[in-house]
């Protein structure tokens, strides 16, 4: 019983940011675990890495979801493989770490594009195909600092707290229809986005101690959360923000 409420086999997924860091991990899972999965990127060749890793059904589509005047030709390439998605986890990020100061308009605007406008404008082109099944998930990557304010993150920590109320505000628009929309938070994983953190292991071990588990995460820690929220085990679940971080934000 346990079992089918979090199953996702079957279901139809596209994960942004699936060449690396957690989307890969995220599309790794799903397709693991069932799924029928399109990873998107710009990196095609590290796409097809991790289809080799995945196993299970997977497509890969090279584009970039930031350019939103191509975003009808990129949606028909995802939608090729095995129609349109039931679940669309949105992993792609960027952080430009420039200081308050030093923001350029160039790396706001990118940061921006890609962090809150593409998860906005690929959910809605989808949105219509989940209303019309009555079934759809939503999961977007928000972050610790949608709620917490880091150095050289202003565009950045601008961008995840947006992801914050884009959950709720998609929630709002598209639940009625059995659509729910949340985010995952992630505290301090090993990712190519992280390395300079864990770069230095002070730091590293700095913010480790500032969880309530003392340790950072590991790409495992994901799996769980993220079946949660593909699945029926979450069905009454919607608008929300999971933070997935040791504890970090409760300290």
């Amino acid at each position: 019983m346990a079992e089918a409420l979090f199953s996702v086999a079957g279901r139809v997924a596209c994960v942004t940011g699936a060449s690396s860091g957690l989307g890969r991990r995220a599309a790794t899972v799903l397709a693991r675990n069932g799924a029928k999965v399109v990873g998107l990127a710009r990196r095609a060749e590290a796409l097809e890495d991790w289809r080799a890793e995945a196993g299970g059904e997977t497509a890969a589509v090279a584009g970039d979801v930031a350019d939103r005047s191509a975003l009808g030709e990129l949606a028909a390439r995802i939608e090729a493989p095995f129609g349109a998605p039931d679940i669309l986890i949105h992993a792609a990020g960027i952080n430009t770490r420039q200081a308050a100061d030093a923001v350029t308009p160039e790396g706001w605007d990118a940061t921006l594009a890609l962090n809150l406008s593409a998860p906005f404008f690929l959910s809605q082109h989808f949105a219509p195909a989940m209303q019309a099944r009555g079934w759809g998930r939503i999961v977007l990557f928000a972050s610790l600092q949608s709620f917490r304010a880091f150095p050289g993150g202003i565009a950045y920590g601008a961008s995840k707290g947006g992801i914050a109320q884009l959950a709720r505000a998609m929630a709002q628009a598209w639940s009625p229809q059995g659509i729910t929309c949340n985010a995952i938070g992630p505290g301090f994983f090993p990712t190519e986005l992280t390395a300079p953190v864990f770069a230095d292991p002070d730091l590293a071990a700095r913010n480790a101690a500032q969880t309530c588990l003392g340790r950072n995460g590991r790409p495992e820690d994901l799996d769980g959360p993220l079946l949660f929220l593909c699945s029926e085990a979450s069905a009454y679940v919607t608008g929300q923000v999971l933070m997935v971080d040791g504890g970090f934000t409760a300290k």
